[in-house]
């Protein structure tokens, strides 16, 4: 096998490399895949298989050994900010018409809402602060 030969299948491991990536999301693939186009970019070169391969080896390693630790340092560093309807949950609303199992509205975010009480025997009268327990559909479910 001549140089040219083996650049193109490292290539080939390359996109193989790839491959499960995309499918699993797993960034270690991405890190061997960075190494095997090292590896072809070593064969272009004119590097013997030995080379190839210890320059693959290197550098996928290090990608492991540097990007893993980062990644999972921001990972678990970065706030979780709760977004949409998860950031309603907890939070107090007024009411704005009587509010009961069967339902109502209530002024939460500055919007309206349709709301239901929690609690199916209970009633919330307008201008009262309700807590929201869950958001289901365009509900607000409060007590």
């Amino acid at each position: 096998m001549n140089h040219v030969d083996a650049w193109v299948w490292w290539l080939i491991a390359a996109v193989g490399l790839g491959i499960p990536l995309v499918l699993t999301a797993m960034p270690e693939f991405g890190m061997f895949a960075v190494g095997a186009v090292a590896g072809a970019i070593t064969a272009a070169l004119g590097g013997g298989i030995v080379l190839q391969v210890v320059v693959f080896v290197v550098v996928s390693v290090a990608l492991v050994a540097v990007v893993r630790p980062i990644a999972a340092r921001n990972r678990s560093q970065r706030p979780s900010h709760a977004s949409g309807i998860d950031a309603l949950k907890g939070r107090q609303a007024v009411v704005l018409e009587r509010v009961d199992g069967d339902g109502g509205r209530i002024k939460l975010a500055g919007e309206v809402w349709s709301a239901r009480a929690f609690d199916t025997g209970q009633a919330y009268e307008p201008g009262q602060q309700v807590d929201v327990v869950e958001i289901d559909g365009a509900t607000a479910v409060v007590m």
